[in-house]
């Protein structure tokens, strides 16, 4: 319900409308499939801003278009998002997401006009299913060898050529009714610690950095709705706290300097850059006094989010936030709300074959090894990131959908005995062609030295990179889906 006909008391020292307020500024994950949480629910009524899905959120489509009426029965302005970067992000491989290659190989194409097609494939899924948020697409620039987080989740080096990718990527978007959300400012290509797990510093001189703000400011001159900040220190802009806490980096340079009036929304609080050094619930209360406008708290545990909903009311009536403060905050999502949070009716169908043209004419466009049918396929790549949750895809299953002559072995993760694993490989092998897969190999050493070993004694085996490409090898620039199609198919000479 609104503020002009809520009934229900408000907490002490603070009127109906400032608590609403304060709760648009969230956004809450959630367990489940089916029905919403009753705690939720409260959350939702007392003005919570939105609601973000994940893989336990997702069976299949019909599933998830039932969730997303279920929320916005609650309250038809619940904006309702999920992060939709394409490539190996699969919360709605369940619910039939378009097959669509990571960004870094869009940018290896690079030709907008077949990003636009892959973002509005994306795009239109997402109306199809009543999600109306889209946590992407990735502006930042993947130029740090060693960052183990952006990688080819990234357009590329390049800040012009990531800025007309962004560009034609947030056009398409808009064009079906979505809200696009360009991140992760001010960039968080240059580091080499994952947020995820600790606190990131970027310690280049601001002339440096100035480059990685070339794709925001182009995501901002594109009418970008929403921008998501990087829990990255960056002590040429502000040494003391990370980007998603410093007023200097939300106010001073996204607002002041890059003009940005839209919705600033943090990144994921429980993520260990804030909650190992503040906790969530003080990283919502800094995060918003410095000029965040929604802090995302993602995990399904609804305590974390009540735990952050009360520090902000309790700054509130501390004077720690100024309502003046929240009221603006506050005023930016409902702006949002009004544009995205219902979706806008039929939805037209999208180019389906988008992603895997994408893919074939990343792959294809380089320098290709002759087809090696019949091969044995050793696919060594890291456990999938946890919060990033991988889709399922794998080499092998492409490699034997290509050529069902082919065997494999696949090995994730470092092996306890890793010549046991090479003799086994080759003795598997026998006398077929041998491929040899990696993902990464400068980040995880253990990959590098069994594709050594393995190469040592089979010379003649074809190397193949499906992360970033190390010099040398056929590269998929990925691990989507049909990333690994595609480099299956010219493995196959199909």
């Amino acid at each position: 319900m609104t503020s002009s006909t809520r009934t229900s008391a408000s907490p002490a020292g603070l009127t109906a409308d400032l608590d609403e307020a304060a709760h648009r500024c969230l956004v809450a994950g959630f367990a489940g499939t089916t029905g919403v949480p009753d705690e939720l629910k409260r959350l939702v009524d007392r003005g919570l801003g939105g609601v973000i899905l994940f893989t336990r959120n997702v069976r299949d489509a019909e599933q998830v278009r039932r969730l997303t009426e279920e929320l916005r029965a609650v309250r038809p302005d619940l904006l309702v998002g999920i992060d939709n970067e394409g490539g190996g992000i699969g919360h709605l491989a369940g619910a039939g997401a378009p097959e669509v290659p990571g960004s870094f190989a869009l940018g290896v194409v690079d030709e907008p006009g077949l990003t636009a097609r892959c973002a509005d494939a994306l795009a239109g899924h997402l109306a199809s299913l009543g999600i109306t948020v889209s946590y992407a697409p990735v502006a930042d620039l993947q130029h740090h060898p060693r960052n183990p987080i952006v990688r080819t989740r990234s357009f590329g080096a390049e800040p012009a050529l990531a800025a007309r990718h962004l560009r034609a990527w947030i056009a398409a978007t808009e064009a079906r009714g979505i809200a696009s959300c360009a991140k992760h400012f001010p960039g968080h290509g240059g580091t080499e610690t994952d947020s995820h797990h600790g606190i990131a510093v970027d310690p280049r001189p601001y002339d440096e950095l100035r480059a990685d703000l070339e794709p925001f400011r182009a995501a901002v001159d594109a009418g970008v709705p929403m921008i998501m900040s990087a829990h990255v220190v960056f002590p040429a802009l502000d040494p003391e706290r990370p980007a998603t806490l410093s007023r200097r980096i939300l106010g001073d340079l996204l607002r002041h300097e890059l003009d940005f009036d839209g919705v600033l929304v943090s990144d994921a609080l429980e993520m260990k850059a804030i909650a190992d050094r503040y906790g969530e619930a003080a990283g919502a209360r800094i995060a918003l006094a410095a000029g965040a406008d929604q802090v995302i708290v993602a995990v399904p545990d609804l305590e974390v989010t009540l735990a952050c909903r009360d520090a902000v009311l309790g700054a509130l009536r501390s004077g720690a936030l100024s309502g003046e403060r929240l009221w603006e905050a506050a005023g930016r999502v409902r702006r949002l709300a009004g544009r995205y949070a219902v979706p806008s009716g039929a939805v037209d169908g999208w180019d389906a074959g988008a992603g895997l043209e994408a893919a074939r004419r990343a792959v294809r466009g380089r320098p290709v090894p002759p087809a090696v049918r019949g091969a044995h396929v050793v696919d060594l790549f890291p456990p999938p990131h946890p919060a990033l949750n991988w889709g399922g895809e794998d080499l092998l299953t492409e490699v034997r959908a290509a050529d069902p002559a082919a065997t494999g072995t696949a090995v994730t993760g470092e092996p306890a005995d890793p010549a046991a694993v090479v003799d086994a490989v080759l003795r598997a092998s026998g006398d077929a062609p041998l491929v040899v897969a990696t993902c990464d190999a400068g980040l995880h050493p253990w990959q590098g030295r069994l594709r050594a070993a393995l190469l040592a004694r089979r010379p003649d085996a074809v190397r193949v990179d499906t992360g970033l490409p190390e010099g040398g090898a056929l590269c998929s620039y990925g691990r989507g889906r049909v990333n690994l199609r595609a480099v299956a198919e010219v493995l196959a000479g199909s």
